[in-house]
């Protein structure tokens, strides 16, 4: 079991004692999901049209329940693709309370829909979760944008490297963006040397900055 947390906006988070990292920013879940996933990420990019979306890190479901319902409010097509390793239990994300942050319905459809299978949630949310590590998977269509939500570089060092946003800029389409909440340099560095144009933006809370990289 994972250790729950209320973080500042009132909006849960879990612990991982495995990795010794929490799944969301202290100052608030909801608002580091809305600010960085969400607005930064995945409204912009709705604006053209349809999308596909890759996340690194499912996690408690958090950016993919935003992105359904953001989806389902502006009535446009998000395809959703979501790795995970280390998936939270059904228990523990049944006491996760964004429904209640958000005033939405309908989180648990997330953790219940089954691993490895599209699965329409919505009319306007097709999901497909996948149970492995980022190394192993192999996406069979390009993304849009990227939710690159893994935890932090001193946690797990290979996922921030030059070879596995590499092996992500394979996929993702031209014009495409990551976005993602570390900004630290060697995450800059191995962006730009995979093929992304880096941006700083003004992070959430006292979060000073985050990243949005677009593939060339």
């Amino acid at each position: 079991m994972e250790r729950f947390i209320i973080t500042e906006d009132g909006s849960h988070s879990l612990f991982s004692a495995q990795f010794n990292q929490q799944y969301h920013s202290l100052q608030g879940a909801l608002n580091e999901s809305e600010h960085i996933y969400i607005n930064l990420g995945l409204r912009p990019a709705l604006e053209n049209g349809p999308v596909s979306v890759f996340e690194m890190g499912f996690g408690t479901g958090l950016n993919a329940f935003l992105a359904w319902k953001l989806a389902d409010h502006l009535q446009k097509q998000v395809f959703y693709t979501s790795v995970e390793a280390y998936p939270v239990s059904l228990l523990e994300a049944s006491q996760l309370n964004y429904e209640e942050a958000t005033g939405e319905k309908g989180f648990m459809q997330l953790h219940q829909a089954p691993w490895g299978e599209e699965r329409a949630i919505s009319p306007y949310f097709i999901l497909r979760k996948e149970k492995a590590t980022l190394q192993d998977f192999a996406p069979d269509r390009f993304f849009d944008v990227i939710f690159y939500d893994a935890f932090d570089p001193q946690a797990q060092p290979e996922l921030w490297t030059k070879e596995i946003f590499t092996k992500i800029a394979a996929q993702t389409k031209p014009g495409g963006v990551l976005v993602t909440y570390s900004s630290k340099g060697i995450v800059k560095r191995a962006l730009a040397a995979a093929g992304f144009q880096v941006e700083r933006h003004k992070g959430p809370g006292r979060k000073a900055h985050i990243l949005k990289a677009i593939k060339l």
